[in-house]
């Protein structure tokens, strides 16, 4: 049971998650806690009336342990760190205790003997939060350090009693590649809002074929709390679900870095006082952003000639506002410090900022938020942002390319945008997995063009909705589909490229254009 209505009316999330921890003591989670075996199938989909009712009738104690040689690590994830040349977080989960988790790695599958300690993060659930039951999840992490850039490694995860390098196990190794050490060609693709369904796992599959460098997720990764207003009150809430997103997720994310942001979606509110103390125990992500404590999926990294930004739109959303105003403006003034940071490097050609809430978007959901649009498009248009990715609307829509709020160029399918004189496109990818929303006007997408000269929207301010017609909506896709971005670089003085494309789930291509601009 969560905070009463009544008080959840007049509390602030810090605030409920005092009430919470107080009524759910750690001695009253202890003796009122079990772990099971049944509940996690490590790869299989199950229901959550399937999850719920696999529970042995002799549960084990918060403090007992399985013998390890029973136990198999699943959900397995990368993620780069500060730097992806030379780091990388290995995580994954335990369906149960275990003694002395390990990861080992190496140049070849028979060459494992180094072995590194990891860190086990326990997530608890008590009974009476949302439809959880009484659950038990552990996180495992190795973080990486002094690898060598451009190179391939093995690995395999493990505890006492599992030894991956142990010739019976040799088939739970993964690999995973660094980031190189200067330009080259590399493709990495992205979505948002996938959560779990058979539509999630075929676009999974088509994302392992494209062979991408990373994958970025903007947010409302695993629905979790499918309520996603950040509230103790969304009694809907199932921590298990996470169980089943890392195991459907698992055949990309073992080899693929994983590169997340945080959505409405995952603000879970029982964990912390931000609703983001869930995640920290799932993810492992750079740390090199304005506010660990209360922004940890604000960070950066470059691969190659192009930089990666995430942002948390969550610090400024009028429409879902749990989290508003949370960095008190820092993390507005650490985005423009980097974006400042990476037009001045020399190495550094293009800049890709990815996040959650749309700055411009025509769904019937959600559609644009008037928060992003004043906190972070002045700065998208003064620093030649790139490519803005984002997701919220569970739809493929991409505009023509924007400056000042203002079409500058029409962009149709095929066509080339110049960042540095025109302006910024923005592609919402947020048709991942999730059911799918609206649009007002008729899809128009390659091979099925259907254009219309404005369509009615509306944005999301801080007194409410206001509606808008815009003229700003170029391509338009109701059904499953993702991101594909092939990034070209050049030399110095040519164009260098990003050719981005819109995959449907059916492997069609339903959109694609570019992005050019002279490499320094």
């Amino acid at each position: 049971m969560g905070v009463p209505d009544r008080l959840a009316e007049r509390m602030s999330m810090a605030e409920q998650h005092e009430y919470l921890r107080t009524r759910f003591s750690r001695r009253t989670m202890i003796r009122g806690g079990a772990v099971t075996l049944g509940a996690v199938t490590g790869g299989a989909f199950v229901t959550g009336a399937t999850a719920q009712a696999a529970v042995p009738t002799q549960p084990l104690s918060h403090t007992e342990t399985v013998e390890g040689a029973f136990v198999a690590p699943f959900g397995r994830h990368l993620a780069y760190g500060n730097d992806p040349r030379t780091e990388m977080t290995v995580s994954w989960q335990v369906p149960v205790a275990v003694q002395k988790p390990f990861i080992r790695i190496g140049a070849h599958p028979w060459d494992l003997s180094r072995k590194i300690e990891a860190e086990v993060r326990t997530l608890y659930t008590p009974a009476g939060v949302g439809a959880s039951g009484d659950h038990t999840q552990y996180y495992v992490h190795a973080e990486l350090t002094c690898l060598k850039p451009g190179r391939t490694y093995y690995y395999g995860v493990g505890h006492a009693g599992f030894d991956p390098a142990a010739p019976h196990l040799l088939g739970t190794l993964g690999t995973f590649t660094t980031a190189p050490a200067h330009k080259a060609p590399f493709t990495f693709t992205a979505f948002g809002d996938q959560g779990v369904s058979y539509h999630a796992l075929a676009n999974d599959s088509l994302i392992l074929g494209q062979n991408p460098a990373f994958h970025l997720h903007a947010g409302d990764i695993a629905y979790g709390d499918p309520a996603g207003q950040g509230k103790t009150s969304d009694t809907v809430f199932d921590s298990r679900t996470w169980d089943q997103f890392l195991a459907q997720t698992e055949s990309v994310s073992k080899s693929v870095p994983w590169m997340v942001s945080y959505g409405n979606h995952d603000m879970e509110a029982w964990y912390s006082p931000n609703g983001y103390g869930g995640e920290e125990a799932r993810w492992n992500l750079p740390d090199n952003g304005p506010d660990k404590k209360n922004l940890p999926g604000v960070y950066s990294f470059v691969y190659g000639n192009t930089a990666v930004i995430s942002l948390d739109p969550n610090d400024v959303s009028f429409e879902i506002p749990a989290n508003l105003g949370i960095s008190g403006g820092t993390q507005t003034k650490w985005f423009e410090a980097q974006l400042k940071k990476f037009r001045a490097a020399k190495d550094i050609d293009f800049v890709v900022v990815f996040f959650h809430h749309c700055a411009y978007c025509t769904s019937t959901a959600h559609a644009s938020e008037g928060g992003v649009r004043q906190e972070w498009v002045p700065l998208f248009d003064k620093y030649q942002v790139d490519l803005v990715i984002n997701g919220h609307n569970h739809q493929y829509e991409r505009t023509d390319v924007i400056k000042g709020d203002t079409v500058t160029k029409k962009l149709p399918i095929g066509g080339t945008a110049y960042p540095e004189t025109e302006g910024v496109v923005y592609v919402t990818a947020g048709a991942a997995g999730r059911s799918l929303y609206a649009f007002t006007a008729p899809d128009s997408y390659e091979g099925h063009e259907n254009e219309v000269d404005s369509v009615a929207s509306f944005v999301n301010l801080k007194g409410g909705k206001q509606n808008e017609t815009v003229t700003w909506s170029r391509v338009r896709y109701l059904n499953y589909s993702f991101l594909r971005v092939d990034v070209t670089p050049a030399p110095k003085g040519h164009y260098t490229t990003l050719k981005v494309q819109g995959i449907a789930e059916t492997g069609d291509r339903i959109d694609h254009f570019t992005v050019a601009r002279r490499a320094k």
